[in-house]
């Protein structure tokens, strides 16, 4: 399997390289030359109508990566990987009514569904640079959860630096903190004084200065990095099986940078029957406009309660244009370069309709949100975070009498986020143990002005030789 560029001018490549590049250097995202092809009813066959999720994750990612691994090899870091998880099925299944499912992603060590990809991303880099004797320092953006999460995976490994931008004053404070509390030699924290989409600016600024990122041998581990995608496609398949053994399925999830919702295009690409994907999103309703009318145009963005979607400019959306547009990266590059140049990015009537098979979107507000989260506590007793409610309260205003079940992704767990909790339902939702301390630990950060020579300059002052 090789890989090639969104925007049609790099080389193809290994999954090694794909790996350890994260960005294109033409500026596109990597995507496998072909989609492998799973046959439901042979895949349930071969492991089982009741696999383990470690079993499931080595037959869906061993076609991405079988020129780089052997088959031990890969079965050896998936199971490291998912050791550290709290629940045995590394994605639970709960279902809220009768056609209405929710799946914890939550259960990894940082509480967010990044975790899922990232931890095996980690091992996958400690691998691949054992090998190669190759050090690399791996520059990353967050709206919330992605930092945490690849800090865990990264911290204190002798082969990489990880440089984490996130927006300052823009997260929660669970998700400031277990950034900024983690103190290995190796881990570099930037409050950037913008938002999410300066933070991600900066980061493909500086893949594109080619001098500026081989001299600090620059990776990324955020979704731009097809490896995220890659393992994330996993857990589609997974709840697939659990909920209607892998027969006809909708899928909703909150959205903002549309790496989460892109792996399930993915696994249906691959093969799993899916009838819908629900892109969910909340004030910062940029995909849902898109979906609605062909047309994204950015605009300022808005806080709100569910911050990690607090996004103008989804980067693996280029993902999906480019399966969409056969493949077109002259046409892709285009596109995307009026959108950077002028914020407004369209399509045809044809490509929308095209789009809208399989495709439908919702706006949910900030009041909504906590409706959501105060019904699911009344009807459940189960507490849920602000972007799952966004998710939940979108797949509801999507009900239809088709009898398809909805897997709702549940992409936090609810102690991140305790305010809009406790104000929805009147109960706090507690750290796990090994967090419980969390607001007493020593933060350490740098804040730097949205500038890309400030962090360049940072970066190279900072970073081990």
């Amino acid at each position: 399997m090789r890989y090639l560029s969104t925007r049609g001018v790099a080389s193809s490549i290994a999954f090694d390289e794909v790996l350890l590049q994260g960005l294109a250097p033409d500026g596109g995202l990597y995507l496998p030359e072909h989609w492998p092809s799973h046959d439901p009813k042979e895949l349930i066959d071969k492991v089982g109508s009741k696999p383990t999720y470690e079993a499931l994750a080595s037959e869906i990612i061993w076609p991405f990566v079988k020129e780089t691994f052997h088959r031990g090899e890969l079965d050896d870091l998936i199971t490291r990987t998912y050791s550290t998880f709290t629940s045995e099925e590394i994605v639970p299944i709960q279902q809220v009514s009768e056609n209405l499912w929710i799946a914890e992603l939550y259960h990894g060590p940082t509480l967010a569904f990044k975790d899922i990809a990232l931890q095996f991303v980690g091992q996958l880099f400690d691998h691949q640079l054992e090998k190669s004797g190759e050090r690399i320092t791996i520059v990353g953006a967050t709206s919330g959860d992605t930092g945490s999460a690849a800090i865990e995976a990264c911290r204190d490994r002798e082969s990489m630096d990880i440089v984490i931008l996130h927006p300052y004053g823009k997260t929660s404070e669970v998700q400031r903190r277990q950034m900024t509390t983690v103190h290995s030699g190796n881990v570099h924290n930037v409050a950037i004084e913008g938002n999410f989409d300066d933070c991600q600016n900066l980061v493909k600024a500086m893949f594109r200065d080619q001098a500026f990122s081989q001299k600090i041998g620059m990776s990324a581990v955020n979704s731009i990095n097809w490896a995220r995608i890659m393992a994330q496609v996993v857990y589609y398949w997974w709840t697939s099986i659990q909920v209607t053994n892998a027969t006809e399925v909708k899928f909703c999830v909150p959205s903002g940078n549309f790496g989460n919702i892109f792996a399930g295009y993915g696994a249906h690409l691959s093969g799993l029957p899916v009838e819908e994907f629900i892109v969910a999103s909340n004030t910062n309703d940029v995909l849902d406009r898109f979906f609605k009318a062909g047309q994204m145009e950015t605009r300022t963005v808005a806080p709100t309660l569910s911050p990690s979607m607090d996004i103008q400019i989804s980067s693996n959306f280029e993902r999906l244009l480019f399966e969409i547009l056969d493949r077109d990266g002259e046409r892709v590059a285009t596109m995307f370069q009026a959108l950077q140049q002028s914020g407004l990015l369209s399509v045809d009537q044809s490509i929308l309709a095209e789009l809208r098979q399989t495709w439908s979107s919702c706006r949910v507000d900030d009041n909504q949100t906590l409706e959501t989260i105060a019904h699911i506590y009344q009807e459940t007793g189960q507490l849920i975070d602000p972007h799952t409610a966004v998710g939940i309260a979108a797949a509801r205003e999507n009900e239809n009498s088709n009898n398809i079940p909805t897997i709702c992704l549940a992409t936090a767990h609810p102690s991140k986020f305790p305010e809009p909790v406790q104000k929805a339902t009147g109960v706090k939702p507690e750290l796990p143990s090994h967090l419980a301390d969390l607001d007493q630990r020593k933060e350490k950060f740098s804040i730097l002005p949205n500038s890309l020579e400030a962090i360049k300059e940072f970066i190279l002052e900072t970073v081990r030789e």
